[in-house]
């Protein structure tokens, strides 16, 4: 694997694919211990394959999306059943040209691309609608994720926009994590009700991937392990157990107090009407004391001077 860029797994094999065509679109499948078993052969000319997901029934999707001289005029994405058989859906951006490495599928099987951009905000895609394989369809811009450089270290450029370009995405097996990477940290963000949406608006849980020379790939292992691998032959996987648990806050703690004792009273709450109605007396007996006190002060004076 010279250039793996996406990466799955289904907790007892990986699926692995290079960036590079060849002519034909192939995907690997690795045993745990990073072994090729088999490769899937699908007939179909990819362009730049860049990122690889998977669907609970094993389906898989190609992010066929890269585009480093921006001058595609459709991206592509490859539904390729575990046998090899394959559906190519085009589709088409509403704001001229963008290179893209990562996707997601959020529950529902809907895809989200997020382009790799060096100046601003990595920017996400979904489709206007259902993916056809006869026509090319619209996507729409639905959400910005910024991310701020780090000092993590690894990536080819070796200057902190590495830590800022989004380079692979990932999602756990139920959809309650997914994961955005750079050539340098994963980004991991919880989700809610399944909006993908939303989720990247939140403030993300970054883990360090350092050292990884050119790092594009990212899955998860359907128990939460976080699994991450660069380019090159003979670079290691790297595997971080229960990643997915640090993006789930804590479950809130509730304290309910004791109920009060059958022979105890207990207080009226205070109404506002009732408070301000009060203000009057409170002022009127408060006047009736100070006057008091300086009668009697006075007195006492007077009694000193005689």
């Amino acid at each position: 694997m010279q250039e793996l860029s996406g990466l799955t797994s289904d907790g007892t094999q990986l699926f692995a694919v290079n960036d590079s065509d060849n002519g034909t679109l192939r995907i690997q499948v690795m045993g745990r211990d990073c072994v090729i078993k088999r490769t899937i052969t699908a007939p179909v000319d990819p362009f730049d394959v860049e990122d690889l997901a998977m669907t609970p029934d094993g389906t898989l999707w190609a992010c066929d999306t890269g585009d480093n001289n921006k001058s595609r005029s459709t991206v592509a994405l490859h539904k390729v059943s575990p046998t090899g058989a394959v559906e190519r859906y085009r589709l088409t951006y509403p704001d001229g040209h963008h290179d893209a490495e990562a996707l997601l599928l959020d529950k529902s099987g809907i895809p989200y691309i997020v382009t790799k951009e060096p100046l601003g905000s990595a920017l996400v895609y979904r489709p206007t609608a259902p993916l056809q394989t006869d026509i090319s369809v619209p996507l729409e811009q639905v959400a910005r994720v910024s991310l701020s450089t780090t000092d993590t270290p690894g990536g080819p450029l070796e200057g902190t926009l590495d830590s800022r370009l989004v380079t692979g995405a990932a999602s756990t097996a139920d959809g309650s994590v997914i994961a955005l990477r750079t050539y340098t940290d994963a980004y991991l963000y919880p989700v809610r009700d399944g909006d993908i949406v939303k989720a990247l608006a939140g403030d993300p849980v970054r883990v360090p991937l350092a050292n990884e020379p050119q790092g594009e790939a990212i899955a998860f292992d359907p128990d939460g392990t976080l699994l991450s691998a660069s380019e090159g032959v003979n670079t290691p996987i790297r595997a971080v157990p229960g990643a997915a648990a640090l993006a789930q806050p804590p479950a809130p703690t509730t304290t309910t107090p004791p109920p009060p004792a059958a022979d105890q009273p207990q207080a009226a709450p205070p109404s506002s009407s009732s408070s301000w109605q009060n203000w009057p007396l409170a002022l009127t007996l408060g006047g009736v004391v100070l006057i008091a006190a300086l009668v009697i002060g006075l007195r006492l004076r007077l009694r000193r001077r005689a």
